[in-house]
Protein backbone atom coordinates (compact mmCIF):
# COMPACT_ATOMS: atom_id res chain seq x y z
CA UNK A 1 0.00 0.00 0.00
CA UNK A 2 1.21 3.59 -0.82
CA UNK A 3 0.41 5.97 1.09
CA UNK A 4 -1.26 9.52 0.21
CA UNK A 5 -2.04 13.16 2.27
CA UNK A 6 -4.86 14.80 1.39
CA UNK A 7 -5.75 18.55 2.64
CA UNK A 8 -8.60 20.61 2.61
CA UNK A 9 -10.84 22.92 4.81
CA UNK A 10 -12.69 19.78 6.54
CA UNK A 11 -12.23 16.17 7.09
CA UNK A 12 -14.75 15.35 4.49
CA UNK A 13 -13.65 16.94 1.47
CA UNK A 14 -10.47 15.78 1.70
CA UNK A 15 -11.99 12.43 1.92
CA UNK A 16 -13.61 13.28 -1.31
CA UNK A 17 -10.16 14.79 -2.83
CA UNK A 18 -8.63 10.88 -2.36
CA UNK A 19 -11.76 9.43 -3.47
CA UNK A 20 -11.78 11.41 -6.98
CA UNK A 21 -8.43 10.80 -7.26
CA UNK A 22 -8.37 7.03 -6.84
CA UNK A 23 -11.80 5.64 -6.35
CA UNK A 24 -13.22 3.76 -3.45
CA UNK A 25 -10.61 1.28 -2.97
CA UNK A 26 -8.67 3.51 -0.67
CA UNK A 27 -8.15 2.96 3.24
CA UNK A 28 -8.60 5.97 6.08
CA UNK A 29 -5.33 5.63 7.99
CA UNK A 30 -5.22 9.09 10.26
CA UNK A 31 -6.73 12.88 10.31
CA UNK A 32 -5.89 15.62 12.26
CA UNK A 33 -6.73 19.00 12.05
CA UNK A 34 -3.18 21.65 11.85
CA UNK A 35 -2.99 25.63 11.99
CA UNK A 36 -1.47 26.75 8.74
CA UNK A 37 0.90 29.75 8.63
CA UNK A 38 -1.74 31.83 7.35
CA UNK A 39 -3.72 30.77 10.49
CA UNK A 40 -6.26 29.35 8.79
CA UNK A 41 -7.19 25.51 10.42
CA UNK A 42 -7.52 22.80 7.58
CA UNK A 43 -7.58 19.07 8.12
CA UNK A 44 -5.15 16.39 6.85
CA UNK A 45 -6.03 13.15 5.86
CA UNK A 46 -4.10 10.37 4.84
CA UNK A 47 -5.09 7.11 2.62
CA UNK A 48 -3.38 3.65 1.66
CA UNK A 49 -3.70 3.17 -2.27
CA UNK A 50 -3.33 -0.07 -3.10
CA UNK A 51 -0.01 -0.07 -5.25
CA UNK A 52 -1.87 -0.90 -8.71
CA UNK A 53 -4.17 1.34 -8.22
CA UNK A 54 -1.55 4.18 -7.45
CA UNK A 55 0.44 3.23 -10.63
CA UNK A 56 -2.59 2.84 -12.80
CA UNK A 57 -3.56 6.34 -11.51
CA UNK A 58 -0.19 8.14 -11.50
CA UNK A 59 1.36 6.54 -14.93
CA UNK A 60 -1.91 5.26 -16.58
CA UNK A 61 -2.68 1.54 -18.41
CA UNK A 62 -0.37 2.63 -21.33
CA UNK A 63 2.84 3.18 -20.32
CA UNK A 64 5.46 1.39 -21.72
CA UNK A 65 7.40 -0.77 -19.26
CA UNK A 66 9.86 -3.34 -20.74
CA UNK A 67 10.27 -6.10 -18.16
CA UNK A 68 14.29 -7.45 -17.48
CA UNK A 69 15.32 -10.90 -18.02
CA UNK A 70 15.87 -11.44 -14.52
CA UNK A 71 12.44 -10.17 -13.47
CA UNK A 72 10.92 -12.94 -16.57
CA UNK A 73 12.92 -15.60 -14.64
CA UNK A 74 11.54 -14.68 -11.12
CA UNK A 75 8.29 -14.53 -12.87
CA UNK A 76 8.61 -18.19 -14.11
CA UNK A 77 10.23 -19.61 -10.89
CA UNK A 78 7.01 -18.11 -9.14
CA UNK A 79 4.47 -19.14 -11.41
CA UNK A 80 6.18 -22.96 -10.88
CA UNK A 81 6.14 -22.46 -7.32
CA UNK A 82 2.29 -21.73 -7.21
CA UNK A 83 1.61 -24.58 -9.67
CA UNK A 84 3.45 -27.15 -7.52
CA UNK A 85 1.31 -25.31 -4.31
CA UNK A 86 -1.33 -26.06 -6.43
CA UNK A 87 -0.69 -29.56 -6.56
CA UNK A 88 0.34 -30.19 -3.42
CA UNK A 89 -3.60 -28.60 -2.07
CA UNK A 90 -4.62 -31.06 -4.32
CA UNK A 91 -3.13 -33.92 -3.47
CA UNK A 92 -3.67 -33.21 0.75
CA UNK A 93 -7.62 -32.36 0.22
CA UNK A 94 -7.78 -35.66 -1.72
CA UNK A 95 -6.52 -37.50 1.39
CA UNK A 96 -8.76 -35.19 3.40
CA UNK A 97 -11.76 -35.94 0.84
CA UNK A 98 -11.17 -39.61 1.14
CA UNK A 99 -10.71 -39.75 5.13
CA UNK A 100 -14.33 -40.30 6.57
CA UNK A 101 -13.01 -39.34 10.50
CA UNK A 102 -11.74 -36.24 8.92
CA UNK A 103 -13.87 -35.19 6.05
CA UNK A 104 -16.68 -35.60 9.15
CA UNK A 105 -15.18 -33.70 11.74
CA UNK A 106 -14.41 -30.59 8.64
CA UNK A 107 -18.06 -31.08 8.00
CA UNK A 108 -19.57 -30.26 11.42
CA UNK A 109 -16.77 -26.93 12.19
CA UNK A 110 -17.60 -25.87 9.28
CA UNK A 111 -21.46 -25.75 9.71
CA UNK A 112 -20.74 -24.38 12.95
CA UNK A 113 -18.71 -21.20 11.16
CA UNK A 114 -15.26 -22.18 11.11
CA UNK A 115 -13.87 -21.61 8.20
CA UNK A 116 -12.49 -24.51 5.37
CA UNK A 117 -8.87 -22.61 4.89
CA UNK A 118 -8.49 -22.61 9.21
CA UNK A 119 -9.63 -26.18 9.46
CA UNK A 120 -6.79 -27.25 6.34
CA UNK A 121 -3.93 -25.56 8.19
CA UNK A 122 -4.62 -27.53 11.00
CA UNK A 123 -5.51 -31.00 9.77
CA UNK A 124 -2.94 -31.08 6.84
CA UNK A 125 -0.31 -33.64 7.45
CA UNK A 126 -2.80 -35.69 10.42
CA UNK A 127 -3.67 -38.28 7.54
CA UNK A 128 -3.66 -41.66 8.31
CA UNK A 129 -2.06 -40.60 12.31
CA UNK A 130 -4.27 -41.80 15.47
CA UNK A 131 -5.59 -38.40 15.57
CA UNK A 132 -7.30 -38.53 12.34
CA UNK A 133 -8.66 -42.13 13.51
CA UNK A 134 -11.08 -41.37 16.34
CA UNK A 135 -13.96 -37.97 15.75
CA UNK A 136 -13.55 -37.18 19.17
CA UNK A 137 -9.87 -37.21 19.48
CA UNK A 138 -9.79 -34.89 16.38
CA UNK A 139 -12.04 -32.37 17.60
CA UNK A 140 -10.68 -32.15 20.88
CA UNK A 141 -7.37 -31.47 18.83
CA UNK A 142 -8.89 -28.81 17.32
CA UNK A 143 -10.09 -27.06 20.62
CA UNK A 144 -6.77 -27.28 21.57
CA UNK A 145 -5.30 -25.60 18.83
CA UNK A 146 -8.03 -22.48 19.12
CA UNK A 147 -7.35 -22.29 22.85
CA UNK A 148 -3.59 -22.08 21.79
CA UNK A 149 -4.47 -19.13 18.58
CA UNK A 150 -7.12 -16.76 20.82
CA UNK A 151 -5.78 -13.92 23.26
CA UNK A 152 -7.36 -12.26 25.97
CA UNK A 153 -6.07 -9.14 27.16
CA UNK A 154 -5.42 -9.16 31.19
CA UNK A 155 -7.68 -6.56 33.33
CA UNK A 156 -4.55 -4.35 34.54
CA UNK A 157 -5.98 -1.30 36.68
CA UNK A 158 -2.58 -0.66 38.07
CA UNK A 159 -2.17 2.62 36.02
CA UNK A 160 -4.42 5.70 35.34
CA UNK A 161 -6.15 5.23 32.03
CA UNK A 162 -7.95 6.08 29.77
CA UNK A 163 -10.69 3.61 27.48
CA UNK A 164 -12.43 4.74 24.33
CA UNK A 165 -15.01 2.75 23.19
CA UNK A 166 -15.80 2.72 19.25
CA UNK A 167 -18.26 0.49 17.26
CA UNK A 168 -21.23 0.40 15.24
CA UNK A 169 -24.53 1.83 16.77
CA UNK A 170 -26.75 -0.97 18.74
CA UNK A 171 -23.41 -3.14 19.89
CA UNK A 172 -24.32 -1.96 23.60
CA UNK A 173 -21.47 0.17 23.95
CA UNK A 174 -23.25 2.32 26.04
CA UNK A 175 -24.49 -0.35 28.36
CA UNK A 176 -21.03 -1.55 28.73
CA UNK A 177 -19.29 1.17 29.67
CA UNK A 178 -21.88 1.66 32.31
CA UNK A 179 -21.27 -2.14 33.39
CA UNK A 180 -17.72 -1.39 33.72
CA UNK A 181 -17.58 1.90 35.84
CA UNK A 182 -19.57 -0.07 38.72
CA UNK A 183 -17.27 -2.91 38.33
CA UNK A 184 -14.54 -0.05 38.78
CA UNK A 185 -15.96 1.79 41.28
CA UNK A 186 -17.61 -0.87 43.39
CA UNK A 187 -16.57 -4.30 42.54
CA UNK A 188 -13.34 -4.54 42.56
CA UNK A 189 -10.30 -5.36 45.58
CA UNK A 190 -10.89 -1.31 46.26
CA UNK A 191 -12.81 1.32 44.74
CA UNK A 192 -11.03 3.17 41.82
CA UNK A 193 -12.20 6.53 41.13
CA UNK A 194 -14.52 6.41 37.67
CA UNK A 195 -15.25 9.47 35.30
CA UNK A 196 -17.08 9.15 32.23
CA UNK A 197 -17.07 11.70 29.16
CA UNK A 198 -19.67 11.33 26.69
CA UNK A 199 -18.46 12.00 22.90
CA UNK A 200 -21.84 10.73 21.19
CA UNK A 201 -24.17 14.18 20.45
CA UNK A 202 -25.65 12.34 17.43
CA UNK A 203 -27.91 9.43 18.88
CA UNK A 204 -31.02 11.05 20.29
CA UNK A 205 -30.75 10.55 24.26
CA UNK A 206 -27.39 8.91 24.45
CA UNK A 207 -26.06 11.58 26.87
CA UNK A 208 -28.94 10.98 29.24
CA UNK A 209 -28.72 7.43 28.81
CA UNK A 210 -25.44 7.76 30.47
CA UNK A 211 -26.04 10.48 32.71
CA UNK A 212 -28.38 8.27 34.01
CA UNK A 213 -26.57 5.80 35.11
CA UNK A 214 -23.82 8.34 36.23
CA UNK A 215 -26.16 9.28 38.49
CA UNK A 216 -27.37 6.16 40.06
CA UNK A 217 -23.72 5.20 40.63
CA UNK A 218 -22.79 8.67 41.84
CA UNK A 219 -19.82 9.05 39.26
CA UNK A 220 -18.90 12.34 37.49
CA UNK A 221 -20.22 12.46 33.45
CA UNK A 222 -19.27 15.22 31.19
CA UNK A 223 -20.60 15.38 27.90
CA UNK A 224 -18.28 17.68 24.81
CA UNK A 225 -18.91 18.17 21.68
CA UNK A 226 -15.46 18.67 19.97
CA UNK A 227 -11.78 18.39 20.07
CA UNK A 228 -10.83 21.55 22.58
CA UNK A 229 -14.15 20.07 24.80
CA UNK A 230 -12.40 16.78 25.23
CA UNK A 231 -9.03 18.12 26.28
CA UNK A 232 -10.89 20.52 28.73
CA UNK A 233 -12.51 17.52 30.02
CA UNK A 234 -9.78 15.30 29.91
CA UNK A 235 -7.63 18.12 32.11
CA UNK A 236 -10.98 18.17 34.36
CA UNK A 237 -10.60 14.75 35.25
CA UNK A 238 -6.90 14.32 35.48
CA UNK A 239 -6.92 13.00 39.06
CA UNK A 240 -9.01 10.06 38.12
CA UNK A 241 -7.82 6.41 38.26
CA UNK A 242 -10.21 5.48 34.87
CA UNK A 243 -11.95 7.84 32.41
CA UNK A 244 -14.45 5.74 30.24
CA UNK A 245 -15.16 7.44 26.79
CA UNK A 246 -18.50 6.48 24.96
CA UNK A 247 -18.44 7.58 21.26
CA UNK A 248 -21.01 8.15 18.62
CA UNK A 249 -22.29 4.31 17.01
CA UNK A 250 -22.01 4.30 13.53
CA UNK A 251 -21.61 2.63 10.24
CA UNK A 252 -18.52 1.85 9.49
CA UNK A 253 -19.01 3.01 6.18
CA UNK A 254 -19.56 6.50 7.84
CA UNK A 255 -16.74 8.37 6.69
CA UNK A 256 -17.74 11.56 8.46
CA UNK A 257 -18.54 10.32 11.55
CA UNK A 258 -14.93 8.09 11.88
CA UNK A 259 -12.92 10.87 10.60
CA UNK A 260 -14.21 12.81 13.53
CA UNK A 261 -13.29 9.73 15.66
CA UNK A 262 -9.62 9.66 14.42
CA UNK A 263 -9.70 13.31 15.67
CA UNK A 264 -10.57 12.44 19.33
CA UNK A 265 -8.10 9.75 19.08
CA UNK A 266 -5.19 11.79 17.48
CA UNK A 267 -5.34 14.30 20.19
CA UNK A 268 -2.58 15.25 22.05
CA UNK A 269 -4.00 15.92 25.34
CA UNK A 270 -4.37 11.68 25.81
CA UNK A 271 -1.49 9.69 27.72
CA UNK A 272 -2.34 5.96 27.93
CA UNK A 273 -5.56 5.96 25.49
CA UNK A 274 -6.97 1.94 25.13
CA UNK A 275 -9.21 1.80 22.10
CA UNK A 276 -11.47 -1.03 22.36
CA UNK A 277 -13.83 -2.09 19.64
CA UNK A 278 -17.34 -3.05 20.79
CA UNK A 279 -19.04 -6.01 19.05
CA UNK A 280 -22.00 -7.76 18.81
CA UNK A 281 -21.79 -11.86 19.08
CA UNK A 282 -24.61 -12.16 16.72
CA UNK A 283 -23.52 -10.39 13.78
CA UNK A 284 -22.27 -12.42 10.80
CA UNK A 285 -18.90 -12.59 9.80
CA UNK A 286 -18.63 -10.42 6.39
CA UNK A 287 -19.92 -7.71 8.65
CA UNK A 288 -17.60 -8.57 11.36
CA UNK A 289 -14.77 -8.22 8.83
CA UNK A 290 -16.18 -4.52 7.50
CA UNK A 291 -16.44 -3.79 11.39
CA UNK A 292 -12.81 -4.92 11.74
CA UNK A 293 -11.73 -2.99 8.23
CA UNK A 294 -12.77 0.16 8.88
CA UNK A 295 -12.37 0.33 12.63
CA UNK A 296 -8.98 -0.73 12.85
CA UNK A 297 -7.01 2.23 11.91
CA UNK A 298 -8.21 3.51 15.41
CA UNK A 299 -5.40 1.09 16.56
CA UNK A 300 -7.42 -0.84 18.70
CA UNK A 301 -6.11 -2.34 21.71
CA UNK A 302 -9.21 -5.07 21.86
CA UNK A 303 -12.23 -6.05 21.72
CA UNK A 304 -15.32 -6.37 23.97
CA UNK A 305 -17.73 -9.11 23.02
CA UNK A 306 -21.63 -7.90 23.71
CA UNK A 307 -24.76 -9.94 23.10
CA UNK A 308 -23.99 -13.46 24.40
CA UNK A 309 -26.68 -14.02 25.58
CA UNK A 310 -29.09 -13.25 22.07
CA UNK A 311 -26.99 -16.48 20.32
CA UNK A 312 -26.15 -20.14 20.95
CA UNK A 313 -23.71 -20.31 18.00
CA UNK A 314 -21.25 -18.72 18.24
CA UNK A 315 -18.73 -20.53 15.55
CA UNK A 316 -18.65 -17.52 13.53
CA UNK A 317 -17.39 -15.07 15.92
CA UNK A 318 -14.63 -17.67 17.19
CA UNK A 319 -13.98 -17.67 13.49
CA UNK A 320 -13.64 -14.04 13.32
CA UNK A 321 -11.13 -14.26 16.72
CA UNK A 322 -9.23 -16.96 15.28
CA UNK A 323 -8.56 -15.17 11.82
CA UNK A 324 -7.86 -11.28 13.81
CA UNK A 325 -4.53 -10.63 16.00
CA UNK A 326 -6.68 -8.76 18.21
CA UNK A 327 -7.14 -9.25 21.87
CA UNK A 328 -10.36 -10.15 24.03
CA UNK A 329 -11.35 -7.89 27.45
CA UNK A 330 -14.66 -8.55 28.17
CA UNK A 331 -17.83 -10.29 27.96
CA UNK A 332 -21.15 -8.84 28.16
CA UNK A 333 -23.77 -11.68 28.57
CA UNK A 334 -26.88 -9.93 29.56
CA UNK A 335 -28.48 -7.00 29.90
CA UNK A 336 -28.13 -6.41 33.64
CA UNK A 337 -26.01 -3.70 34.89
CA UNK A 338 -23.06 -4.62 36.53
CA UNK A 339 -23.80 -8.26 37.04
CA UNK A 340 -24.28 -9.57 33.08
CA UNK A 341 -20.65 -8.67 32.80
CA UNK A 342 -16.94 -10.75 33.17
CA UNK A 343 -13.87 -10.61 31.79
CA UNK A 344 -13.07 -12.20 28.54
CA UNK A 345 -11.56 -15.86 28.79
CA UNK A 346 -11.10 -18.12 26.24
CA UNK A 347 -12.81 -21.30 28.35
CA UNK A 348 -15.40 -19.47 28.31
CA UNK A 349 -15.76 -18.98 24.80
CA UNK A 350 -15.07 -22.49 23.72
CA UNK A 351 -17.24 -24.36 25.98
CA UNK A 352 -19.78 -22.70 24.97
CA UNK A 353 -18.76 -23.09 21.39
CA UNK A 354 -18.46 -27.09 22.16
CA UNK A 355 -21.89 -27.20 23.90
CA UNK A 356 -23.13 -26.05 20.09
CA UNK A 357 -20.86 -28.57 18.72
CA UNK A 358 -22.38 -31.46 21.08
CA UNK A 359 -26.26 -29.81 20.38
CA UNK A 360 -24.65 -30.64 16.46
Amino acid sequence: MIHETFVASDPKSAYIQAVEKYGNKIELVSAKQLKYDDGQLRCEIQVAIPEAVYIQKTMGDDTPYEKSEEALLIEEIEALKSQLSQMKETLQHDIIDNDTVISEVKALLKRKGIAEAWLDGMINGLAGSPIAEDNRLLVSYLLEEMDEALKEKPEDLSRQKVMMFVGPTGTGKTTTIAKLAARYAYLMDRPYSVALINLDSYKVGAIEQLEHYADIMQIDHVAVENVHGFKDALDHLDSYDIILVDTAGMSPYDTQKLIRTVEYVNSDALKDLEVNLVLPATVKYEDMEDIFTNFSFLNLDSVIITKFDETKHLGTLLNFMLAYDLPMSYFSIGQEVPDDLRVASKEYLLERFIGDIDAG
